[in-house]
């Protein structure tokens, strides 16, 4: 297919650029964290994490261009099939015996894929931006179903919403799989804001949402016996919450991952040890933990870059967001947005005793092929939107 003029000032250079930049600095943070020798071969030699990342980024990059070379009413017709489909996938998960080969188990979590040759798949990460399709494709069909809107149709979408966010959600935390759950009720509520369902609904129910939140972390300080005779809450879950509001008190057990990476992030100090200069030993320093690695290599000044970095990404996505006139492709953008905030607030802030740890890695940094595969899914939505944008809104561009 040839590229004309037209298509390559409709491609966004900006975004593209903004992804080489994250894919340098992710293949330095592992290459750098792998000196720990935390992982190694049935030889006994450190593995190298870096050729995996590349490839996972060269797998991303095509995905980009397959999912960028769709337009959005395509994705809008094929909404739930393909949300059915990761739904089926995540199904599996769950049905599936334990001892069947397919299946991988970690950290007691049943959420992964062993495929030959591939490695392990985790279907959640996929499942994320198939969701996100599903509920932009609910919202626009409603809005257009119900062009004048009144408190009765505003409960109505909520319903619905909820309806689309119970069956992925559940199946999660079948999993159990605390982390990517959450991802999907902040996605929800962003949505909830961006599809125009007025205030007086809104605000009593996150509200009453942070009403539970507050309870049950003073529960979970003051009334354990209850939530676990009650609610079901493991020992496990409770000592998440000690280890992350008092991590000193169970430096021996709970708190230590914590306090390593506190350690880890504060001897960085302004201008960090340089790179690969790491003492602090921090478990999956690769992965969910990679923000404590760029931290104590290149300290609160290298640490701040990053940071400013996904604030740039944000506001670029939210830039194009306000720039579409599809309700469906702006309702797309905004989960994306809302997804990868998330993600990035969540896993920063677990690092620094901000919010409880997690399993929820630094979007386009962590190591991990199906986060990153994920992410540049999500991202490839974007590139499609931003894209095929002109085609939607004027006959003079439908011709390629």
């Amino acid at each position: 297919m040839k590229i004309d003029n037209k298509q390559k000032e409709r491609f966004d250079w900006t975004l593209a650029f903004m992804l080489l930049l994250f894919c340098l600095i992710s293949l330095f943070a592992i290459a750098s964290a792998q000196t720990t020798g935390q992982y190694k071969d049935m030889f006994g030699m450190p593995i190298n994490f870096v050729p995996s990342q590349i490839q996972w980024y060269i797998v991303g990059a095509i995905i980009i261009a397959i999912t960028m070379y769709l337009e959005p009413d395509q994705y809008k017709k094929a909404a739930w099939i393909i949300y059915g489909g990761g739904i089926f996938l995540l199904a599996m998960l769950y049905i599936l015996p334990d001892s069947l080969a397919l299946v991988a188990k970690r950290n007691g979590a049943k959420s992964w894929f062993h495929i030959p040759g591939l490695g392990s798949i985790q279907p959640a990460e996929f499942m994320k931006t198939f969701f996100i399709i599903g509920m932009a494709r609910m919202i626009t069909k409603h809005h257009e179903k119900f062009i004048e809107k009144t408190l009765k149709t505003d409960f109505l979408l909520l319903g619905k919403m909820m309806g689309v966010l119970f069956i992925p959600l559940l199946f999660i935390m079948l999993q159990p799989d605390l982390g990517t759950g959450l991802v999907f009720m902040a996605i929800t509520a962003a949505l909830i804001v961006v599809a125009g369902i007025t205030w007086r609904i809104i605000v009593p129910i996150f509200a009453g949402t942070a009403t539970i939140g507050v309870t049950l972390l003073w529960m979970a300080l003051y009334a354990q016996q209850f939530l676990q005779d009650k609610l079901g809450f493991s020992p496990y879950q409770a000592a998440r919450i000690y280890s992350w509001l008092d991590p000193y008190t169970y430096s021996s057990d709970e708190g230590r991952h914590l306090i390593t990476s506190l350690n880890a992030i504060g001897s960085g100090q302004t201008f960090g040890k340089g790179y690969q200069g790491r003492e602090v030993y921090v478990a999956e320093s690769h992965t969910d933990f990679i923000f404590t690695t760029i931290s104590e290599d290149w300290g609160f000044i290298g640490a701040s870059i990053v940071i400013c970095m996904y604030f740039f990404l944000i506001y670029h996505l939210t830039k194009i967001t306000l720039e579409l006139k599809d309700p469906f492709s702006t309702y797309i953008c905004a989960g994306i947005i809302a997804m990868i905030t998330f993600h990035v607030f969540e896993n920063i802030g677990m690092t620094i005793q901000l919010l409880p740890i997690t399993g929820i890695p630094l979007p386009f940094i962590s190591y991990g092929g199906s986060s990153l595969m994920g992410n540049m899914l999500a991202i490839g939505l974007v590139f499609s939107m931003k894209f095929h944008h002109r085609t939607y809104l004027f006959s003079s561009d439908e011709e390629d």
